[in-house]
């Protein structure tokens, strides 16, 4: 059985698992994210080496924010670690280890993981969206990713889901700030007085536990503009299944909501599809990454 070296990078900190082909995690442990370049490959080093005398990996995966170039292995873009932004990751930990490395955006690592052993494991074709302080995700496209010419596929949070006109002319909200937990947060700390910053979306829903009528409403307009910008995947890509990740994608009546809310709005609005989407719930949560980060290995370098 092969083991594999596997980071998921993080603004905080740096998670990392022995993982074996089969997906079997065999060794697991984190380290805060060094608050430097030279500190944070040689971290990457020492692990891994550590981890070779250990369990003999052959390879290493890792997850990383930004608009990562999976093929050159140099991260664009801007992330909460700047200085990871501009190295060419395999080269460096090659040389270092010896090792054959591959790299992918943290997104798409999570829907290739659902892809190959969670909740999309039965499918080819799947929409992965990360739902939290703003929204993101991935489009799997015959179980590979599919990441555009700018590296922009899936990056749902840029789409717009709400467009008025008033006498000061057009306003648009992408779906990260409509559909965000901050803005529903911020939306009841306005509409309650309170100041902004002063909720989370943790203490909106606990709220709307309580019968807090705000809350509920305003709960209420979040679930349909998920609702709306789902129905809009499922129109413009039609893929297999929708699956959501993040951590409000945890509570338990989640998915049930969203598609409680779905059948409203194609039942009782204009909309003219009459495709319902299949919603499933993320299996591995944070797992995700690391599961995802080892099947872009296997897919880009071991083929």
């Amino acid at each position: 059985m092969k083991n594999y070296m596997v980071f998921d990078i993080g603004g905080s900190s740096i998670k990392w698992s022995v993982i074996t082909e089969n997906g079997d995690f065999k060794e697991n442990g984190s380290i805060k994210t060094p608050d430097n370049k030279e500190g944070f490959f040689q971290s990457l080093e020492n692990i891994t080496n550590e981890m070779k005398e250990k369990f003999n990996v052959e390879g290493i995966a890792i997850s990383a924010p930004g608009a990562v170039d999976s093929v050159t292995g140099i991260i664009g873009g801007l992330s909460a670690i700047p200085y990871i932004h501009g190295p060419n990751f395999k080269e460096i930990l090659k040389e270092s280890t010896g090792l054959n490395v591959a790299i992918e955006n943290d997104a798409n690592c999570a829907a290739l993981g659902e892809c190959w052993l969670g909740a999309g494991k039965e499918n080819n074709d799947m929409a992965f969206i990360v739902c939290g302080t703003g929204i993101g995700g991935a489009i799997v496209k015959d179980r590979k990713l599919h990441v555009g010419v700018h590296k922009h596929g899936g990056e749902f949070g840029y789409c717009s889901v709400s467009c008025t006109f008033d006498e000061e002319g057009v306003k648009c909200l992408s779906w990260s700030k409509a559909g965000s937990t901050i803005q529903l947060a911020n939306n009841v700390a306005k509409l309650k007085g309170l100041e902004e910053g002063s909720l989370t979306g943790l203490d909106v829903f606990e709220l709307c536990e309580k019968g807090d009528e705000i809350a509920l409403k305003e709960v209420d307009k979040y679930y349909y503009t998920m609702a709306v910008g789902i129905y809009n995947i499922q129109y413009t890509y039609d893929p297999e299944v929708i699956i959501l990740g993040g951590a409000i994608s945890e509570r338990e009546d989640y998915v049930n909501q969203i598609n409680k809310h779905m059948e409203y709005l194609m039942k009782n609005t204009s909309l003219e599809g009459t495709i319902v989407p299949s919603i499933k719930k993320c299996k591995y949560g944070n797992d995700a990454n690391k599961l995802g980060a080892l099947y872009n290995y296997f897919q880009s370098v071991a083929k």
